[in-house]
């Protein structure tokens, strides 16, 4: 039975929360793994996964160390920088994908993906598809939002793909700046498709 209450003096109590974490996310997936089974491996109250971690979008995030996460995306579709969505997702996207450390787990799950190694992989999978896909979707209007987006985003993958595992010139060594001045019209095509005005993705109002 899991323990209630939270664990004074316990530093290592978010670990466990965290090493359970991931063998839930592995075992079960990103959709059948929940919160309250999760604390019931580390012995904790499922309040307590809910104060170091918040959602389970958060807590996958934090135990898989993948970037992407909710968060900082919401952040960016909300930004009011005067930006059109498409070059902010553009932007965070390559962000994401030069920092070295962040991109190690996403290579780990794109090549996973693309041998047929699906350890890792399918949880990622339902995660973006979960939690990442519908909240970028919120930020639209018009028709088939979620089909937009994820053209949008397999856009952006095959990108990733060529550049970043496979290696492909020039689009492996071209600078980011001009990838994203590349990348963001087509993105916001995606986006924008369906609207005569072109402006069906939110942006600062």
């Amino acid at each position: 039975m899991a323990r209630t209450g939270r664990r004074a003096g316990e530093p290592d109590t978010r670990d466990e929360i965290l090493s359970a974490a991931r063998a839930a996310f592995g075992r079960h997936g990103y959709d059948r793994a929940t919160i309250r089974g999760i604390a019931s491996d580390a012995g904790v109250d499922p309040a307590l996964v809910h104060h170091y971690f918040g959602t389970k979008a958060e807590l996958y995030s934090d135990a898989i160390a993948v970037p992407v996460d909710p968060r900082r995306l919401a952040a960016v579709i909300d930004a009011p920088d005067g930006e059109t969505l498409g070059r902010r997702m553009a932007t965070f996207f390559f962000r994401v994908w030069e920092d070295p450390v962040a991109r190690e787990p996403l290579l780990g799950m794109l090549r996973g993906a693309t041998s047929g190694n699906s350890a890792g992989a399918d949880a990622f999978r339902e995660y973006v598809s979960s939690a990442l896909l519908p909240l970028i979707a919120s930020a639209l209007e018009g028709p088939e939002r979620q089909l937009r987006v994820t053209m949008a985003m397999s856009h952006l993958v095959g990108i990733a793909l060529l550049r970043y595992v496979i290696r492909i010139e020039p689009i492996a060594s071209a600078p980011v700046e001009q990838l994203i001045e590349m990348v963001a019209p087509r993105m916001q095509s995606y986006l924008d498709a369906g609207d005569p005005d072109g402006d069906t993705a939110r942006g600062p109002r």
